[in-house]
């Protein structure tokens, strides 16, 4: 054999047909159709099918052992196979031209003789097929074939599919179809459903044990099973007995009886989750958990539209790390509003670059966790940035903030000057102007209790710090001043949490230097007064602040001496029910001029963690 040296002497190369793969399998084909050198049958059913013992094993580990490793079969010149006809066709016909049509009427077929005979790239394809024509009206049937041929990935998306449309499939003929072990599955897998719990209970639960005869007796282990995976908790106990009633179960039955018994002692278990619940408008928490998530600012990077979001009360470190959660559908942008209403985020307004001129918007976005998916809203009635945001009852009120107009009412007119507001009704899909204002303000902060808005501090029409504080009726629509705060501020964030308002962060300036303030100050809504409540441990320019469980986070945002943010990292957390403070471990990227809200998200997720683009920090 010539050596390197002499190939390259005698001017040799390298050649490769890229069409010889097509070659060799177009001619193995034209032998089977012509008949040539068949050397075994398939016998399958009544019919008999001819092929070659070679093409056969270097498509399928199942032919592969049985013509090789010395079974039987290698010496014979028929094998019976244990599948249909139709999917033993189809299969031989992909294996001489890896062409295969599938539909409806011969998926099933093909599947069993892909998975008897091992040939993997038909059960993948059999599998996206599936997945591709998964419906209301089949996922039952489908969800019964990915069982059947321990298909876990396929089974999983049926079942998650099944649990986001329960109360469509609860409706349908094939429902009762459903095994105990299946049914006790939807229930127990922890996915996201489309319908509250006592519409679990009813349409689902008392539906399927009513309609499959289940026995009813306190013996019965799968009766038993099923209502201990009913969140009664999610419940008043009035939202029970209609579910029962739909039904005709009166408290003569002995279903009735042992439903009640278990609503009343699952309920003295947990007692708070109901009204967590009705705080967030969530209509199930099954599949969901209650998360954090930032919305927006800036990186090192610059100006950035990304959302991530972390779940602070996760059991293990693992799973408390933040993680991509979606994109605001705009050109990037800053000074905007966000709410959540009804468990959806909603962002409005702000402002955006162009060849480093500032250009502000009216429009606005609504994301809903569940579907992952964004949708545009009415714009406002006028473009705004700095402003804020908030909702009242089942409306969004936007109050202020600096606009393009010229018609904005938001400046002083030589006499007096005020601040625009318009409310947002998500029904109708419309904003409509409120009385505005009676003070100019951007840069401010607000929040909700009850029907009031509560609107403090921001920056008046020549920049200078506000420390005003006033509240709007929105039932009335009348603006009232109440005691001013202790510290003009800026840029800062009230919170509603018990009883109280808690001010947190921002600045004000003193001899036309900024000072970072200091300290969480408290409004007592019921006495009208004003308290400091603890000191910041490190106080920051632009952080995002937002409360949940009792407890307050501070996250991101700088330090006024911090010219390379090398503090924009840092979670700090106080524990208002302890009046301690703590640190969480930092957040992957130095971010300032973002907000933060809180949201139940879906714990099914499979979000990229982040990565960590920090400069190292002293601990």
């Amino acid at each position: 054999m010539a050596s390197a040296d002499t190939q390259l002497a005698l001017h040799g190369t390298n050649f490769e047909s890229f069409n010889h793969t097509n070659t060799i399998l177009k001619g193995l084909n034209d032998l089977r159709m012509k008949g040539c050198l068949f050397d075994i049958t398939l016998k399958a059913e009544d019919k008999t099918f001819k092929a070659h013992k070679a093409v056969l094993a270097a498509c399928s580990d199942y032919f592969r052992a049985m013509f090789i490793d010395c079974m039987k079969e290698a010496n014979q010149n028929e094998v019976s196979l244990s599948v249909s006809s139709q999917g033993i066709e189809l299969l031989l016909e992909y294996i001489y031209t890896s062409k295969l049509q599938l539909n409806l009427a011969n998926i099933q077929n093909v599947l069993s003789a892909a998975s008897y005979t091992q040939l993997e790239s038909v059960v993948e394809a059999c599998l996206n097929y599936l997945q591709q024509q998964l419906d209301i009206d089949n996922c039952i049937d489908i969800l019964t074939i990915s069982e059947t041929y321990s298909l876990s990935s396929l089974k999983e998306k049926v079942y998650r599919f099944i649990c986001g449309h329960l109360f469509e499939v609860s409706k349908i003929n094939e429902f009762t179809r459903l095994t105990y072990a299946q049914l006790s599955y939807i229930l127990s897998c922890d996915y996201p459903v489309d319908c509250s719990e006592s519409q679990v209970l009813s349409q689902v639960v008392l539906q399927w044990i009513i309609q499959t005869n289940l026995p009813i007796n306190t013996e019965n282990v799968q009766l038993t099973n099923l209502l201990k995976q009913i969140r009664f908790n999610e419940m008043p106990l009035t939202a029970v007995k209609q579910a029962l009633s739909h039904h005709q179960l009166t408290p003569k039955h002995e279903l009735y009886k042992i439903v009640i018994t278990h609503a009343r002692s699952e309920r003295k278990k947990f007692r708070t989750t109901h009204s967590l619940l009705n705080s967030y408008s969530l209509v199930n928490s099954r599949g969901m958990e209650i998360a954090l998530i930032k919305i927006g600012g800036f990186d090192l990077s610059g100006i950035t539209n990304e959302i991530t979001y972390c779940f602070p009360t996760a059991k293990t470190p693992s799973e408390q790390v933040w993680r991509y959660l979606t994109s605001i559908p705009h050109i990037k942008q800053s000074n905007f509003g966000t709410v959540v209403l009804n468990n959806q985020l909603y962002v409005v307004g702000g402002c955006y670059d162009i060849s480093l001129e500032e250009y502000i918007h009216p429009f606005g976005f609504r994301y809903c966790p569940i579907t992952n998916k964004w949708q545009t809203i009415a714009p406002m009635n006028q473009d705004r940035c700095r402003f804020s945001l908030n909702v009242v009852g089942s409306s969004i009120y936007a109050i202020g903030g600096v606009s393009e107009s010229h018609d904005d009412g938001m400046y002083d007119d030589g006499e007096t000057n005020y601040s625009s507001g318009e409310v947002y009704n998500p029904e109708t899909d419309k904003w409509d102007f409120i009385t505005p204002l009676p003070e100019y303000r951007s840069q401010h902060a607000s929040c909700a209790v009850d029907r009031y808005l509560y609107i403090s501090g921001g920056l008046d029409q020549f920049g200078g710090v506000l420390n005003t504080f006033w509240k709007y009726n929105t039932t009335c629509n009348y603006w009232t001043q109440l005691p001013p705060m202790l510290t003009g501020r800026a840029d800062h964030v009230i919170l509603n949490i018990g009883s109280k308002l808690y001010i947190c962060g921002g600045w004000y300036e003193i001899n036309t230097t900024r000072i970072l303030a200091g300290t969480i100050d408290v409004f007592n809504y019921a006495t009208n007064s004003w308290s400091i409540l603890t000191r910041i441990p490190t106080p920051k320019f632009h952080a995002g602040i937002v409360h949940l469980h009792n407890k307050i986070y501070i996250i991101g945002g700088f330090c006024s001496d911090d010219i390379f943010r090398h503090t924009a990292s840092k979670i700090e957390v106080f524990d208002i029910d302890k009046n301690t403070w703590s640190v969480m471990d930092n957040y992957p990227k130095n971010i300032w001029e973002h907000t933060c809200a809180s949201l139940f998200i879906p714990k099914c997720r499979e979000d990229m963690e982040l990565s960590t683009t920090v400069y190292e920090q002293d601990h």
